[in-house]
């Protein structure tokens, strides 16, 4: 399967620089993903395409402020980090391996991260940020990224809140004026470097009204990584190598996603996060068990789904394993003819663009 076939024209001008002032404001578009019929309303509608004993599936995933800007210790050279994923000391161990620097950090926490200029960042160096909070390289790792360990005086997270910025995606351009935007009104588990887009059109006003209708929600959380931003670079969509994600479903969120499938409700996943989540832990039969631990699944066309009955996203990058997921749920043409109707009835792509309901 080609990674072109799932490319499509898309005018800069359509991909939003900023969040509408009311979340529920954004436009639906609404896909039958049996026939491909299109309808055009407004996320606040999203209720009369939902019914009693549905259960909708929200990734709880708060993002942090994973950009920090500082200085090399030797030089005074300037030096972005963006956090990726924590590791634990197991996996510290087996990602160092021999060879790496003294590690004299004593057991200060561990990071994955991009960095720019990633030319200064070799093994050993070390680094500061805001005068509160150290940082030394470890490991180099193949594909660029380096696995840091930092030092501070205080609680990481505190010191993170204070030197730290929400990352924004490479292709939002503008300043975002309340970072609580980028965050969905239900975030609460810390770990993101990026939002579960699909969530922030949703306000506790519509969700109290969806559960006044006996429409259920479960959380689950995907801490989402910016490898969902990079570009799929393989010729071959089977040839991709997909990157993992830190997430975990509690009993509770089982046992109401399994309860709303055995009484004959719909299990809508609300992103594409969700969406990896639930496959990842479905059984055959579609029921789920509790876990926590990483996933790598990579869904695309061929793939069948066993626990996912709806879904809501956002509109996708070109090429990205995104639409490559949602083309599997909804088929490729119907997804593609969708994307080229939402390029010329003009609807606004990406992060704080508009959604899509495929049902």
């Amino acid at each position: 399967m080609d990674v072109k076939d799932f490319d499509y024209e898309l005018p800069e001008r359509l991909i939003a620089q900023t969040p509408l002032a009311d979340r529920t404001a954004s436009r639906l578009m609404v896909v039958d993903r049996v026939t491909g019929q299109i309808e055009h309303r407004h996320f606040s509608d999203v209720g009369e395409y939902l019914r009693p004993g549905d259960c909708l599936v929200l990734n709880d995933t708060r993002v942090i402020p994973a950009r920090i800007l500082g200085k090399k210790k030797e030089t005074g050279a300037a030096i972005e980090f963006v956090l990726l994923k924590r590791l634990n000391e197991s996996a510290v161990s087996e990602v160092l391996g021999t060879g790496a620097p003294e590690d004299d950090y004593g057991d200060g926490p561990v990071w994955e991260v991009i960095l720019r200029p990633g030319r200064r960042a070799k093994e050993g160096a070390e680094f500061n940020f805001g005068g509160i909070l150290d940082a030394k390289i470890l490991k180099v790792k193949p594909d660029g990224n380096r696995i840091v360990r930092f030092k501070c005086d205080r609680p990481f997270e505190e010191v993170l809140e204070t030197v730290g910025a929400v990352p924004l995606p490479p292709y939002i351009k503008e300043k975002l004026d309340d970072p609580e935007r980028y965050q969905t009104v239900y975030a609460r588990e810390n770990g993101s470097a990026a939002a579960p887009t699909a969530g922030l059109h949703f306000t506790d006003e519509l969700l109290d009204s969806l559960r006044a209708k006996g429409i259920s929600t479960a959380f689950v959380t995907l801490h989402v990584g910016l490898g969902t931003f990079r570009p799929v670079k393989a010729e071959k969509v089977e040839d991709h190598l997909m990157h993992e994600e830190y997430f975990e479903i509690t009993r509770e969120s089982c046992d109401l996603i399994n309860s709303c499938r055995k009484n004959g409700g719909r299990v809508i996943a609300v992103g594409t996060t969700s969406t990896r989540v639930l496959e990842s832990v479905a059984k055959e039969d579609g029921s789920l068990e509790p876990f926590s631990g990483s996933t790598g699944i990579f869904i695309y066309p061929g793939y069948r789904f066993k626990a996912v009955d709806g879904l809501i996203t956002n509109f996708h990058l070109p090429k990205s394993t995104l639409i490559m997921l949602v083309s599997a749920f909804a088929g490729r043409e119907h997804v593609l003819e969708a994307y080229r109707t939402a390029v010329a009835e003009e609807y606004r792509f990406f992060s704080f663009g508009d959604a899509c309901l495929f049902i």
